[in-house]
């Protein structure tokens, strides 16, 4: 069987990946030159298949509007006269109940620790490992103690996550040394990982390019999709139009307009996040573990020899530009609570749009269209779940039941 995808990121291509494992001809098709130029160039770089609860939860909205009126918030909402923006938006109010949380972050949660299996699994039969990736674990530190408590609350007594007071956290993760004044406890997950996206974007490109069934069009923009008699048919280029058997549609918010033009409506709407990349000065300053700053939302990985700061969600800010403003802000927390890591004006800024939906759970499967399906909606967990994803669309394309069940994650 041919499957042609639409999308070069981790997500199109751990889903080559996948098909290509199990017998079937790819062709991936991306509008940059490279795969994995977008979204999964510079995102957080942590793998946190246990720390997967979904933004949208009770409480949230009026967090929100606390860090809306701060200048330098994690949280920016720009309105737009949008109808696409407010429909995402009461979506995501609606979302806003502990009930729902709790049933979405289980479908998450099912979803992540499948994706660590099968990663591990390609690593064990393909070798993948080339992308800084090491089983680091993951601590979660709370300067709230509110925020500490409910989070503490939440992990069961039979979880191997841990609750940790403050000098718990320093003797497990020595470079909080400067931040420990300012918590309250911290929770440690240690079977979580770490990984550089891109560079794992590269080498799975390395691996399907040895495959003959194997092929890559970049610099390919995808203007349309041909649906005649319920069935997609064709791609539209720039130029030409290339026949479909199954297409599976992976390019993020790329797929919203093709989608819409064929009947099939996707609630997903760009979240827009920023990296920082900092050579570390000294591998004894910066965390070896996983750390994310709950309080801050800002997420620290040690990859090889650099330190990636990722934080921020802008909504109503669609562009990939760089914002000096939420830079600086960015620069600054990570100055605070690492001062030591490296020169921090030395470090390479990044922008990029997640596309997330309301309830903070992907889209696979089936679109409705008999031969065209959905891998989409990831938000900032795209790289933990890319693996999980990929495999349970190859069963769906194979007409096998998934590996694990898909309650709260196909389009409704």
């Amino acid at each position: 069987m041919r499957v042609t995808i639409v999308g070069g990121g981790v997500i199109g291509l751990t889903t080559a990946y996948a098909l290509i494992n199990k017998g079937h001809e790819v062709d991936l098709f991306e509008q940059n030159d490279d795969v994995g130029m977008a979204t999964s160039f510079a995102n957080g770089g942590q793998l946190s298949y246990r720390y997967v609860s979904p933004l949208a939860d009770a409480g949230v909205p009026w967090q929100a509007v606390g860090w809306m009126l701060k200048q330098n918030s994690p949280l920016r909402f720009r309105p737009r006269i949008s109808l696409e923006q407010w429909r995402w938006c009461l979506q995501f109010l609606l979302a806003c109940r502990s009930s729902v949380n709790q049933a979405n972050t289980a479908h998450l949660l099912r979803l992540a620790l499948h994706s660590q299996a099968v990663l591990h699994d390609w690593q064990a039969q393909f070798g993948l490992s080339d992308f800084a990736w090491r089983a680091n674990g993951k601590m979660v530190v709370y300067r709230n103690g509110s925020h500490f408590n409910h989070a503490a609350s939440k992990i069961a007594a039979s979880s191997s996550q841990q609750v940790l007071t403050p000098q718990e956290c320093v003797a497990a993760e020595p470079s909080l040394v400067d931040l420990a004044p300012q918590l309250q406890g911290g929770i440690f997950s240690p079977g979580d990982e770490v990984g550089d996206c891109y560079l794992f974007c590269q080498q799975l490109l390395q691996q399907l390019n040895a495959h003959p069934s194997f092929t890559l069009h970049t610099g390919q923009i995808v203007k349309e999709l041909v649906v005649e008699r319920g069935k997609v048919r064709g791609l539209k280029l720039a130029n030409n139009e290339v026949a479909v058997d199954h297409l599976v549609m992976a390019a993020g918010m790329g797929s919203v307009g093709l989608l819409n033009k064929v009947g099939v409506k996707v609630p997903l709407y760009p979240l827009k996040g920023y990296s920082l990349t900092l050579p570390v000065a000294d591998h004894a300053t910066v965390p070896h573990t996983n750390v994310t700053d709950y309080d801050r939302k800002i997420v620290y990985a040690r990859l090889d020899n650099q330190l990636r700061v990722a934080a921020m969600v802008d909504i109503g800010n669609a562009s990939t530009a760089i914002d000096a403003n939420r830079i600086a802000s960015l620069r600054h927390q990570a100055q605070l609570s690492f001062p030591k890591a490296g020169d921090y004006q030395q470090a390479q800024a990044w922008a990029g749009l997640r596309p997330a939906t309301p309830q903070g759970t992907p889209l696979l499967g089936n679109s409705g269209i008999n031969n065209l399906w959905l891998n989409l909606g990831h938000g900032s967990l795209g790289f933990t779940l890319a693996c999980a994803s990929a495999s349970c669309l190859t069963q769906l394309i194979n007409n096998e039941p998934p590996p694990i069940a898909l309650t709260g994650l196909q389009l409704n």
